[in-house]
């Protein structure tokens, strides 16, 4: 699976590269600044690019934007972002570029080494990743969301992650058939169709959230 990095530090970007590779992923590109990102991520077209949100010259948000425009050219290109605080507002930014293969981590999570190279396989699977922090503060700011219960937000909290059923109900200790019936309320409250298909679902619920 090939892989372009973008950080500026260059610790990190050593250990995210020694990591990515130990786990038999391919990196083709790395880069330390915004203005070579967008280039690079056309030129490659890797199957995902974990990319720090904040890059040189400005350290704003060069790497986000970066990822934007990327998609904006190439649909549906998986990106993975990095970010040293909880910042919701680039997470929606990043949510509302269409179709898949989106995920937001902060960089505390990479020292969790398999949740962290699951989050990678799961955004270039098309899927998304979301952390758990950036979910909570999303979910906190929705007033239509009052109308769920406290166990149907842990559930669509975690959907909004990616878990599957069973991973949810593993995580939460509750059967499969709960969490299923948990989520057909959710969607019924939200007002979203239903559907057995895990990455669509998912990405409602964000689409839902980024509202």
């Amino acid at each position: 699976m090939r892989v372009v990095i973008a950080e500026d530090h260059a610790l990190l970007r050593d250990g995210l590269t020694r990591l990515l590779q130990a786990f038999e992923f391919d990196v083709v590109a790395v880069v330390d600044n915004g203005p070579a990102l967008l280039p690079t991520l056309l030129e490659h077209r890797a199957d995902v690019a974990v990319i720090d949100v904040r890059l040189p010259p400005t350290f704003t948000d060069e790497g986000l934007q970066a990822a934007i425009a990327a998609r904006a050219r190439v649909p549906g290109l998986p990106m993975l972002m990095l970010s040293q605080h909880v910042e919701p507002l680039y997470a929606r930014e990043l949510l509302a570029t269409p179709y898949g293969g989106v995920g937001y981590l902060l960089k505390d999570r990479v020292s969790n080494i398999g949740e962290f190279i699951d989050a990678v396989r799961r955004v270039a699977g098309g899927g998304t990743a979301m952390d758990p922090e950036v979910i909570s503060q999303m979910l906190a700011r929705r007033e239509p969301l009052a109308a769920l219960t406290t166990r149907e937000r842990e559930v669509l909290g975690e959907m909004a992650e990616g878990r599957s059923n069973s991973a949810i109900a593993v995580k939460l200790r509750i059967t499969e058939k709960a969490v299923s019936k948990h989520i057909n309320n959710i969607l019924t409250k939200l007002d979203l169709p239903p559907s057995d298909d895990d990455n669509r679902r998912v990405r409602a619920v964000l689409t839902y959230l980024n509202a």
